[in-house]
């Protein structure tokens, strides 16, 4: 039988889905700083998730640092590195949904599709393994006779750049595809964030190692997976928590159903009669249905409740695109744009930048979205405050930007700067 829900109802279930139901977050561990989330806590947000997103852009923080901090509050980046920068930390890299941290045991449910990678470069003459065999060859041998390794140590005269400064080596090259057919595998960072690569028996638990999982089967995991940290969506908003093919997934779906885990669910939305309604869509049968959402929170822009933007546009009226890559002069909102969660909705959006010479948060930019709450302006100013003491800042400075940064700068009683 479908149900029929409400899209305030459906909000709360998605974002308490993701963590958002608590108003502290998840339990702080007893080696954590007493008003922070420690190591345990870290690893269990992780593992309810399931992928946390890599993003090199540091203009404010590293994006896989900020989910945490979104549904924890301050932490230590620290005990975060701890389980990221090391091996045998209990997480993995993969592309999971693009290049993510995950748990070290859902590794197994991804060979199917380091195989279909292997595949389809094999079949496509062009491919640069091709040209590059030997190299490939060698490097699996370098790793199996010097152990794990960032590719800035190979040794090796294919390890120079090539183009611009920006430009992968051959070896980095070749360790990258022998990742991404599960033939390496990470074996945590340096202190630079560089991938350190290994072979999967130097990393990888055997009891992990050894276990095979059909396609099918990895595949309704992961769908169940992803249904769960999600709370409802349809079958492509379900297949792009993980990039799941869509009709994979859509089947998938329907197996969790006849079991009763998966529960059709057509969402009630008042602006529209068929946004939702021609769209069949699931919730997870122990989904949440939280009464509020306590959470105030600044969303990365690479965050699991906007990263599927249709589905994000669907639940919140929100319409989101990151202009990273926007020439400036064609940016609508700015260049590192986060989402402002309030009342279990999309409330404002800021763009945020980190000044670590001079210790100050950058609001370069600050709006306020439709149906936000009369109290927006002392809510994200406490938002902001919190962040920039996270990240170790003395002060904060508001643009000119927006058509709320001087309602933000008003509440702050900032300074100000010009905005580029």
């Amino acid at each position: 039988m479908t149900q029929t829900i409400s899209l305030d109802a459906a909000r709360r279930i998605a974002l308490a889905a993701q963590g958002f139901h608590s108003a502290r977050g998840l339990p702080v561990s007893d080696d954590g700083p007493p008003t922070g989330a420690g190591i345990r806590s870290i690893r269990a947000l992780i593992e309810k998730l399931g992928v946390l997103q890599i993003d090199s852009v540091n203009v404010l923080e590293r994006s896989h640092y900020l989910p945490v901090f979104a549904r924890l509050g301050p932490y230590r980046t620290a005990d975060l590195d701890r389980l990221t920068h090391r091996a045998s930390s209990g997480l993995i890299e993969y592309w999971g949904h693009e290049a993510t941290f995950m748990p070290t045991d859902s590794w197994p449910l991804w060979r199917w599709k380091m195989v279909a990678r292997r595949e389809k470069a094999a079949a496509d003459p062009e491919h640069w393994s091709h040209g590059n065999r030997p190299l490939l060859d060698w490097l699996l041998d370098d790793l199996a006779a010097n152990g794990p390794q960032p590719a800035s140590a190979v040794e090796h005269e294919a390890s120079a750049r090539r183009g611009p400064w920006w430009g992968w080596s051959d070896v980095k090259r070749g360790l990258e595809v022998l990742f991404a057919w599960g033939l390496v595998v990470s074996a945590g960072r340096t202190s630079g964030f560089e991938r350190i690569y290994a072979l999967p028996e130097q990393v990888v638990p055997a009891a992990i190692l050894d276990v095979e999982v059909s396609r099918s089967d990895a595949v309704r995991a992961l769908v169940s997976h992803a249904l769960r940290a999600t709370g409802l969506g349809t079958s492509s908003d379900i297949a792009d928590y993980y990039r799941l093919p869509v009709a994979e997934t859509r089947q998938a779906l329907l197996d969790l159903e006849d079991e009763g885990e998966a529960l059709p669910v057509v969402v009630r939305d008042a602006r529209s009669t068929d946004r939702w309604r021609s769209r069949p869509a699931w919730i997870h049968r122990d989904a949440h249905r939280a009464r509020r959402i306590p959470r105030d929170a600044l969303l990365s822009p690479f965050d699991p409740v906007v990263w599927t933007r249709g589905r994000a546009e669907r639940l919140f009226d929100f319409r989101y695109r990151i202009e990273i890559y926007t020439p400036a002069p064609r940016r609508v909102y700015g260049y590192y744009v986060l989402p402002v969660l309030l009342d279990g909705r999309i409330a404002a959006r800021v763009d945020l930048k980190s000044d670590r010479h001079a210790r100050r948060l950058l609001v370069q930019s600050s709006w306020l979205e439709p149906g936000a709450p009369t109290e927006a302006a002392p809510r994200l100013a406490a938002l902001l405050r919190s962040i920039a003491s996270w990240q170790g800042h003395d002060s904060i400075s508001v643009g000119t930007r927006g058509d709320f940064v001087d309602a933000t700068a008003a509440e702050l009683g900032s300074g100000r700067h010009e905005s580029p």
